[in-house]
C-alpha cells in the first residue's frame, strides 16, 4: 500500500530535453542528476546540438546508463561547421550510430537568427534527416519562422521516422498543421512565458493537443519556469504541489533551470488541459519510453 501511495505522491515523468553537457552544471551534475530521480524523473534525454556536444551528450550516457540518453543532431545556428569542415560529418555519422543515442536532432531551420545562411541550414538538414530514414531513429525539429520550409523538406523524405517539434512556440493554426501530419510536439516552462491569445496555452485550454501526441521536456538550463508570473491564471497556481514547487523554488533559478523542475511543469499543463497531473505524466512518459526506446 505504502508503494501504491508513494507512486501516486510522486509523478513518474520523463524529461525528453535538459542540455547537461552545459558547462554550468560541471561542478554537480552528479547531484543534479540525483535530484532528478528525488522529484520523479525516471529518465532524462540530452541533447546535441553540434558534433562535440553530441560526442559529450553520448558519453553522459555512459556514466549515467539507463537514466541518460542521448540525441545527435547539428543545430541550424551551427550548420555552416560541416560545410567548412566535412570530415566533421563522418564523425557525427558515428556519434548517430550509437545504440544510446536514440534520435536525430535537434536539426531545423532557424530564420529569426542568421548564424547560418538558410541554404546551408537546409542542406544539413536535409543530411540529417536522410541520417535518420538511414538509422530509423526519430528525428527532433527546431524550428522558428520556417515552418513551410520544414514541412517541404520533411515531404521530400519517403517513409520518414517519427518527427517531434521540439520546445514549440508557435501558434495554434501552426501546431494543427503539425498535428495533422501525425508529429509531436515538446512543451516546456514555456507556458509560463506565452502571452499570445493564440499559442500553446489556448491550444491546451482548448483541449486542441491529444495527450498521445505530447512529450515534456525542462531544457534546462533554460527556459526557467517561473510560476509566479502574473500571466499565470490563478486555477493554473493553484494545480502546483507543494511537492514540486519545493523542488523547482530550491533548486532552479533563472540562471539555471534544472530536470527537477518537470513535475511543476506537468502540473502546470496538466491545469491547463484540466486533467489530472498523473494522466499528464503517465501519458508524456509512456509516449517517450515507446518512441525513443527508453526501457532498456
Amino acid at each position: 500500500d505504502d508503494i501504491m501511495k508513494q507512486c501516486y505522491e510522486n509523478l513518474i515523468v520523463v524529461d525528453v530535453g535538459a542540455n547537461l553537457t552545459n558547462k554550468k552544471y560541471i561542478r554537480d551534475l552528479d547531484t543534479v542528476i540525483q535530484r532528478a530521480k528525488d522529484s520523479g524523473v525516471q529518465k532524462i534525454m540530452v541533447p546535441g546540438t553540434s558534433v562535440k556536444s553530441s560526442k559529450e551528450a553520448l558519453r553522459l550516457t555512459r556514466i549515467y546508463p539507463s537514466i541518460c540518453y542521448s540525441t545527435a543532431g547539428i543545430h541550424p545556428h551551427d550548420s555552416k561547421s560541416i560545410i567548412e569542415e566535412p570530415n566533421l560529418w563522418l564523425e557525427f555519422e558515428v556519434i548517430a550510430k550509437a545504440i544510446e543515442c536514440v534520435a536525430i536532432g535537434p536539426c531545423g531551420l532557424d530564420y529569426q537568427r542568421d548564424f547560418s545562411e538558410p541554404s546551408v541550414q537546409q542542406e544539413i538538414f536535409k543530411k540529417q534527416i536522410k541520417l535518420a530514414c538511414d538509422l530509423g531513429k526519430p528525428i527532433l525539429i527546431h524550428e522558428r519562422t520556417a515552418q513551410n520550409d520544414v514541412l517541404e523538406i520533411i515531404s521530400m523524405f519517403q517513409n520518414t521516422p517519427q518527427i517531434i517539434i521540439r520546445n514549440f512556440i508557435g501558434t495554434t493554426e501552426e501546431a494543427i498543421k503539425y498535428l495533422e501530419r501525425g508529429y509531436y510536439l515538446t512543451l516546456t516552462g514555456f507556458l509560463c512565458k506565452d502571452k499570445s491569445d493564440t499559442g500553446v496555452r489556448k491550444l491546451l485550454e482548448d483541449n486542441k493537443l491529444p495527450l498521445e501526441k505530447i512529450l515534456v521536456e525542462t531544457d534546462s538550463p533554460f527556459m526557467y519556469p517561473n510560476t509566479r508570473a502574473s500571466k499565470l491564471p490563478q486555477y493554473v497556481k493553484n494545480g502546483l504541489s507543494n511537492r514540486s514547487l519545493n523542488y523547482l523554488h530550491r533548486y532552479c533559478t533563472f540562471q539555471r533551470n534544472e530536470p527537477c523542475s518537470l513535475p511543476a511543469i506537468v502540473e502546470m499543463i496538466a491545469a491547463f488541459m484540466h486533467k489530472k497531473p498523473e494522466e499528464v505524466a503517465l501519458a508524456t512518459a509512456f509516449n517517450a519510453l515507446k518512441l525513443f526506446g527508453l526501457s532498456q
